[in-house]
């Protein structure tokens, strides 16, 4: 067991002896104190966050790094943000995690870590194996921002199947097919963004609808209790519309629509 720990011990120190010292100073990465490319800091979102270019000694840009707002933060770390790297030389993008409070120095621990530069450049291999072992494939954030409005208007079903309220197109309905028992339809946002999958049996007189909803990833049966049966309608719209109207209303109910 002694002869475990010490051979431990050895490789901590070995590893300790091989770890890099970057610093950044008046514009110049160093690794080991050596000069090993130019950075530019650009400061954002009220200097809450960074975009960084780096540049070659000799001044060729090689990599622009901001952050990727568009993806989903993770919600069980919060020290972390996504950023994009673009490699301008190598024509290759990665989407990385770096650390939200030290930006700046995740960044170049993560770029001077592989040796990814050869002369003024930097490698296509080496860039493309940092991408496929420290890269992160994040869920992309989507915008289910509704139409502002006031809810106590009406909802009506147009002839070209948007939906409105106090005048205003708040989404739109689209039928999928079926057949002739179960009928299938997709909401959303003026946006196209997806905000709901439906179906229901029964037509016109449906007494109930299974509903998906996207923003919460969300199946359950839905009550749509209807006393008045309807024998006839019009089909000008569409030929279950008032079902799809009710479910419509249900939608902009619970704040989905």
């Amino acid at each position: 067991m002694k002869k475990l720990y010490t051979f431990l011990l050895m490789c901590l120190l070995v590893s300790a002896g091989y770890a890099q010292k970057v610093d950044f100073k008046n514009g110049i990465i160093k690794v080991d104190g050596n000069d090993w490319a130019k950075m530019t800091v650009l400061k954002t979102n009220f200097g809450l966050t960074k975009t960084f270019e780096v540049f070659s000694l000799s001044g060729e840009k090689l990599i622009i790094a901001a952050p990727a707002t568009e993806f989903e933060a993770d919600k069980s770390d919060n020290s972390m943000m996504y950023y994009r790297l673009t490699f301008l030389t190598s024509n290759q993008v990665g989407i990385f995690r770096l650390a939200a409070l030290s930006q700046e120095k995740s960044f170049l621990k993560l770029i001077t870590s592989d040796n990814i530069l050869e002369g003024n450049v930097t490698s296509d291999s080496k860039v493309k194996e940092l991408i496929a072992m420290r890269g992160a494939s994040p869920t992309i954030a989507v915008d289910y921002t509704l139409v502002r409005r006031d809810k106590i208007w009406p909802v009506d079903l147009k002839q070209d199947r948007t939906i409105e309220q106090e005048g205003k197109i708040i989404g739109n309905f689209v039928p999928k097919g079926g057949n002739d028992q179960v009928s299938y339809y997709e909401f959303k946002i003026p946006s196209g963004v997806l905000v709901a999958r439906v179906s229901f049996t029964g037509g016109n007189n449906a007494q109930n609808f299974e509903l998906f909803t996207a923003k919460d990833n969300l199946k359950r049966v839905i009550p749509l209790p209807q006393n008045q049966k309807i024998l006839a309608a019009s089909a000008d719209i569409d030929q279950y519309q008032f079902t799809v109207k009710r479910i419509a209303k249900w939608l902009v109910d619970n704040s989905y629509l």
